[in-house]
């Protein structure tokens, strides 16, 4: 085997934007470089190339993922990183849809609801504790900063609502829509035994209700700030739509099925999270984001492709 082939990496289609991705950071192409045909710790990699440590292992985890390089940890637990490949094979796409990986998921920071109608106790606070604008006022909902949310809340009755862009080009079937959030209910402080009826709408269609239990505060969230006291987490759940209905958490929740979306390329898709009025428990809701709660995540819409035949 010629010395091109012993060092080939074939990337598929579905992975040429993530390696595309990886591979436009100057950072990242220097700890290329600095690794060439040898393989070397991140506190080696940040003394020759003069970076933070800190910086070259956000950067080092960037060309794992993409699968650029592959470490393991050396006898003092220091992490060896290796060049998986030096010469790229790119699978260029052929047919609709190949291009994209079978599931694709847009991640929406919290504050960037299109719109909302809250009342209090209302409020938001960044991932530092720090609270935006005035707490219980509603108007706080619409200054610029709620962009740096990392949670936020609301009392009663009320919904916020985003905006996603569809990324599937028309032609490329949806096998399911999913959308997953950290919840729990919204008390003043918190109170485990409060429940609220938190459901979700897609392009004005119920996809489902899930009923949260408490606005949780017993313990710290594992992502919250120390200087933060009142809701400390939410529960993870997840709303499916297939093509035959809805599913909450895994149970059947309405009959509203993707043809009944009426999802189009260019045009946005409509998520909205609501405590509706006609609910039997309108107590609320808080919405964590990826710098608060127990998961690292913000609001997140996957689209998973129909496999042809």
């Amino acid at each position: 085997m010629s010395e091109f082939g012993k060092n080939l990496l074939t990337i598929p289609s579905s992975r040429i934007i993530e390696v595309a991705k990886a591979l436009s950071g100057d950072v990242r192409l220097r700890i290329l470089e600095a690794l060439g045909d040898q393989s070397m710790s991140i506190g080696q990699l940040a003394e020759t190339l003069g970076v933070a440590q800190p910086t070259i292992s956000i950067n080092v985890q960037i060309l794992e993922q993409a699968g650029l390089l592959s470490s393991s940890l050396n006898a003092n637990r220091e992490k060896i990183c290796s060049v998986t490949g030096r010469n790229l094979l790119l699978e260029l796409p052929s047919r609709l849809g190949e291009g994209l990986q079978q599931i694709e998921s847009l991640h929406m920071p919290i504050g960037l609801y299109s719109h909302c109608s809250v009342q209090p106790t209302c409020g938001m606070a960044d991932r530092e504790g720090r609270i935006i604008g005035s707490p219980d006022d509603p108007r706080a909902f619409y200054l610029s900063e709620r962009t740096e949310a990392a949670i936020l809340w609301f009392s009663g009755a009320g919904y916020l609502e985003y905006l996603f862009s569809n990324p599937l080009p028309p032609g490329v079937e949806l096998e399911e829509l999913r959308v997953t959030a950290e919840l729990c209910s919204e008390a003043p402080g918190f109170n485990q035994q409060w429940p609220s009826d938190i459901s979700l709408f897609i392009n004005d269609k119920p996809v489902g209700t899930w009923t949260s239990p408490a606005d949780f505060g017993d313990r710290k969230g594992r992502l919250t700030t120390s200087r933060w006291s009142g809701s400390e987490y939410g529960q993870l759940t997840e709303w499916v739509v297939t093509r035959h209905g809805s599913r909450v958490n895994g149970s059947p929740a309405d009959a509203t099925a993707i043809p009944d979306l009426e999802l189009a390329y260019h045009r946005p898709i409509r998520i909205r999270l609501e405590v509706c009025r006609d609910s039997r428990n309108q107590r609320g809701l808080n919405l964590f984001g990826a710098g608060f709660g127990d998961y690292p995540q913000d609001l997140v819409l996957s689209f998973v492709k129909r496999n042809p035949g």
